[in-house]
C-alpha cells in the first residue's frame, strides 16, 4: 500500500487507500465503501511539488485546477498533506479532467515508476461534459471549532517510536464526539489525520493531541504556525456534488490566504492560519448571504 490516509472526525473514520491496500482490508458490515475508483492528481514543478512564498496548500491550485474542474462539473475529493496536495477525481471523469487541464499543464500518468505523457486522445473512456444542465453548487454552512491545529511531518524511520501513542490518540483517547455535536461553533471537535503516501508521513492534529507526542520527533514549518479549522457542511455532503472545494478555496485564493484542505466521508475541512480565521469566517458567511446569480 503506497497511498494510505486515515482521518478521524466526530462522525467516523475516513480511510483513503490504493487498490493494494484495499485488498488487505477484511470485509466488514461496518465498512462503508464509496463505489467509484479514484485517481490522485498532484501538481508538480520540474519534478517536485510546487512551492511558493505566497499562499500555500489548496489555494495555490484553486484557480488553475480546482475552479476549472468545478466549471466542468467534476467532483473532487481533496487531501492536503505536509508535502503536497492531492486532488482525487473519479476514474470515469479522467477524459474530462485531461481535456480541461491540458491547456495549462503537461499531464503525466505514473506507470511502473515512470512518468508517461497523457493527452485527450489517449483517454478511451469518452469525453462527456455535464455542461449547462448541472445545477450550481449548494452554498453549504461553515462552522469553526475552537481547536488550534498543527500540520506536521515525521521521518518514517521514527514511526515505530510513536506507534503506541498514535494508536492511543486515534482509537483510545477521550473523544468529545457527543459534546461536539451540540454546538460545533463553540466547542472543540475530535479531528486527527494521518497519511503515509509514497514514504512521506503527514499528520494533522490539535495542540492537545500534540502534547502526547515526543516534541523532538515531529517537525513542522520553521514558523511553527498554528491553524484553525473551517468545517463545511450541515449535513453529510456525499461524493457527487461538484464545486464544494472551489467555493471555499476560490475566495481564500483571491485573498492570498493559505489553506490545507481535507475531505472526509461526511464533511470537508479547511485549515487556515490562526490569524486569518476571523476574516475567513466573515468572508465565507458574507458569501452565503449574497444572492445567487
Amino acid at each position: 500500500c503506497k497511498f494510505f490516509s486515515l482521518t478521524e472526525t466526530p462522525e467516523n473514520y475516513t480511510v483513503v487507500l490504493d487498490e493494494e491496500g484495499f485488498k488487505e482490508l477484511p470485509s466488514s458490515e461496518y465498512l462503508q465503501v464509496e463505489g467509484s475508483t479514484w485517481l490522485p492528481l498532484n501538481v508538480v514543478s520540474n519534478g517536485h511539488a510546487s512551492s511558493s512564498s505566497q499562499a500555500v496548500g489548496v489555494t495555490k491550485i484553486a484557480k488553475s485546477v480546482i475552479a476549472p474542474l468545478a466549471e466542468q462539473h467534476v467532483s473532487v475529493f481533496m487531501l492536503s498533506t505536509y508535502q503536497t496536495d492531492f486532488i482525487l477525481v473519479r476514474e470515469k471523469d479522467l477524459a474530462v479532467v485531461v481535456h480541461t487541464l491540458e491547456e495549462e499543464f503537461n499531464i503525466y500518468r505514473e506507470v511502473g515508476g515512470e512518468s508517461v505523457p497523457v493527452h485527450s486522445q489517449d483517454v478511451r473512456n469518452g469525453l462527456q461534459k455535464n455542461g449547462k444542465e448541472a445545477p450550481g453548487p449548494t452554498m453549504h454552512p461553515v462552522l469553526s471549532p475552537q481547536n488550534r491545529f498543527c500540520v506536521m511531518s515525521l521521518d518514517p524511520d521514527t514511526l515505530p517510536a510513536i506507534a503506541t501513542t498514535l494508536i492511543d490518540v486515534l482509537f483510545y483517547s477521550n473523544s468529545p464526539k457527543e459534546g461536539s455535536q451540540t454546538n460545533p461553533d463553540l466547542d472543540c471537535i475530535k479531528f486527527f489525520s494521518f497519511s503515509l503516501i509514497d514514504g512521506y508521513i503527514s499528520i494533522v492534529m490539535d495542540t492537545e493531541a500534540q502534547h502526547q507526542f515526543p516534541a523532538d520527533l515531529l517537525f513542522t514549518s520553521s514558523s511553527g504556525e498554528l491553524w484553525r479549522m473551517v468545517r463545511i457542511g450541515g449535513q453529510p455532503l456525499g461524493f457527487d456534488e461538484c464545486g464544494i472545494v472551489a467555493q471555499i478555496s476560490q475566495p481564500l485564493a483571491d485573498s492570498d490566504i493559505s489553506a490545507y484542505y481535507i475531505s472526509t466521508f461526511s464533511f470537508d475541512h479547511a485549515l487556515v492560519p490562526e490569524e486569518d480565521i476571523i476574516s475567513v469566517i466573515d468572508m465565507l458567511h458574507q458569501q452565503r448571504k449574497e444572492p445567487a446569480c
